[in-house]
């Protein structure tokens, strides 16, 4: 029997079958709609920084108590923490998930391409950085104070930097690498004679009257400062990026065994970035309320940028010049593609950079702006942003080599090529030993200046200043490691397709039995020697039709990028 006839008649005229109006089927936005769809979270984030610009400048002349200052800066300060509570796990799982998606050869190669990609745009900026300021020569003597000429230096030398490098790759306690960083400090000897005068000390305290409490206690010999290691508090990201690098390779060959662990962080990274979508509709309270409570802080802001005004000048115009010049020439030479296409997409991550002068704190974001927006393979950026966040500071090699020499130039010296050369290879070694947090960059630029022998403690005059400066260099150190993805992408484009390849092999493989033998073996013959049973190891052997259609799936994927 079929269905009742839906027809009825009215006034003898037929009607059509009722349909149901509602549709599942959600409706595509067009014209400015869709255009506010996709750009939503960047005009929050926009109109965060511009409110807190606004906000901080319009409030400067009421002289604000700091208890005020605090008040408006405390939302910031929330915003920043809770980024900031993300870091660790969404590092220790991208990286994880990332390098156990490929084997080992695979991680090598990649990882060497990074590395060699971030010494090369290191160096590149520093020297970027010693042309501007030796062309435009921003240091003026006037701004140098005589008195602090009579202070003592701070001794930083760069083989204790390189070797707390080091110290800090290969931490010998992870669960310390969390919460604290070795570092070299000098500390005065302890003398033989400082002890006597302890002790003579005691003595003298204690006989009121006699010949004892007249003597004189020799005076002690000159200071002579000795190194010592300690721990200072601050997550030693790099000791555990190297330690999940090497946790997650050896997981990825151990086959099927692992897969629930290799499963596990990738749940555990897509929980991370989507809290982070979650904290990104906060922006527009947290970033204002940073950067305006940084404008309130400054004490004389006039004075101190008309002082330092062509410094700032010189570091801006290094900063545009690779950002809009160099990176997109490098961008197009590698990947083919309309760069500033690229750079749009990424504009959203760099105004939370920009605001939070941190690299660390706006990784949760730049992991959501090249996974959704730009369509970079996760395993790549998996594996290069963690690093990058940690040694790829671009803006810090170019802010450290033009500070070395404003400062030379404040104090009258006049750099030769030795000296110059020196700056680069220090800015440079010293940039990747650099800490994704907020003015590290000053205490590093001690080592450049002990280098040189320039005065260490005109350091003090950029202070006034960094907080700004900070936030321009740091917009270079994040775009850095998102194009640096985006090319290590290009390059190992072939690897990822026999990887793919290899994956669609395996799927395509007779399952074994639930406890992992696979049956119909020959009596005395194992499973090793079975011609059922497949090993992938590092040597992969690729199926031509597989790859093709890799291949034009990420044609298709390509074009619709474009």
């Amino acid at each position: 029997m079929g269905p009742p006839n839906m027809t009825a008649a009215v006034h003898g005229t037929e009607l059509p079958p009722k349909t149901t109006e509602r549709c599942d089927a959600p409706l595509e936005l067009t014209g400015y709609r869709k255009w506010l769809s996709d750009n939503l979270m960047l005009l929050v984030t926009l109109s965060g920084v511009m409110l807190g610009v606004i906000l901080g400048l319009s409030l400067r002349p009421l002289q604000l108590h700091e208890d005020s200052i605090m008040l408006i800066s405390y939302p910031g300060e929330l915003f920043m923490r809770v980024l900031k509570l993300m870091i660790l796990p969404l590092v220790i799982s991208s990286l994880i998930a990332g390098s156990a998606s490929l084997n080992a050869k695979m991680n090598g190669k990649i990882a060497l391409r990074t590395l060699v990609y971030f010494a090369t745009t290191s160096m590149f900026n520093a020297a970027l950085g010693i042309a501007l300021v030796m062309l435009i020569h921003p240091g003026n003597p006037d701004l140098h104070n005589a008195d602090d000429r009579a202070s003592d230096k701070r001794a930083v030398k760069l083989l204790d930097s390189l070797l707390d490098l080091g110290r800090n790759v290969f931490p010998d306690n992870l669960f310390q690498a969390s919460i604290q960083q070795a570092h070299t400090v000098y500390l005065p000897k302890p003398s033989v004679l400082h002890s006597l005068n302890d002790t003579a000390n005691d003595t003298a305290v204690g006989i009121v009257h006699g010949v004892e409490a007249q003597r004189q206690i020799p005076e002690m010999e000159p200071v002579v400062l000795v190194r010592d290691v300690q721990y200072r508090s601050g997550t030693n990201t790099l000791g555990i990026v190297f330690f999940c690098l090497v946790f997650g390779t050896v997981l990825g060959t151990i086959g099927q065994k692992g897969q629930v662990v290799v499963d596990f962080f990738a749940a555990v990274f897509e929980v991370i970035m989507k809290m982070v979508t979650c904290v990104m509709w906060l922006t527009p309270v947290g970033i204002s309320s940073v950067i305006a409570g940084k404008i309130l802080s400054v004490d004389n802001l006039s004075l101190v940028m008309a002082q330092l005004v062509w410094f700032i000048i010189t570091v801006a115009i290094g900063v545009v010049i690779y950002q809009l010049i160099v990176m997109q020439f490098i961008y197009f030479v590698f990947v083919r593609r309309n760069p500033f296409k690229f750079y749009k997409g990424l504009i959203e991550a760099m105004l939370t950079a920009f605001a939070t002068a941190s690299t660390a704190a706006a990784l949760p974001l730049t992991f959501r702006c090249m996974n959704e927006k730009l369509r970079i393979d996760p395993r790549i950026t998996r594996f290069v942003l963690p690093i990058g966040c940690n040694i790829n500071m671009d803006g810090t090699a170019l802010f450290i080599a033009v500070a070395s020499i404003f400062i030379a130039q404040m104090s009258g010296m006049v750099l030769g090529f030795g000296e110059l050369l020196t700056v680069l290879l220090t800015s440079t070694a010293a940039s990747m030993s650099s800490a994704s947090v907020p003015s590290a960059a000053l205490v590093l630029l001690l080592v450049v200046l002990t280098a040189i022998d320039a005065p260490v403690q005109d350091v003090t005059l950029l202070f006034a200043v960094d907080w700004f400066v900070d936030r321009i260099r740091t917009t270079n150190n994040m775009l850095g490691d998102c194009y640096a993805a985006a090319v290590v992408e290009e390059l190992s484009r072939k690897e990822l397709m026999a990887l793919d390849a290899a994956a669609v092999n395996y799927q395509d493989m007779p399952a074994g039995t639930p406890n992992g033998h696979h049956v119909g073996l020959l009596e005395g013959q194992t499973e090793l020697e079975s011609p059922g049973k497949c090993q992938l190891n590092d040597s992969v052997v690729v199926d031509m039709s597989a790859v093709m259609n890799n291949v034009n799936l990420q044609q298709e994927q390509s074009n619709r990028r474009v």
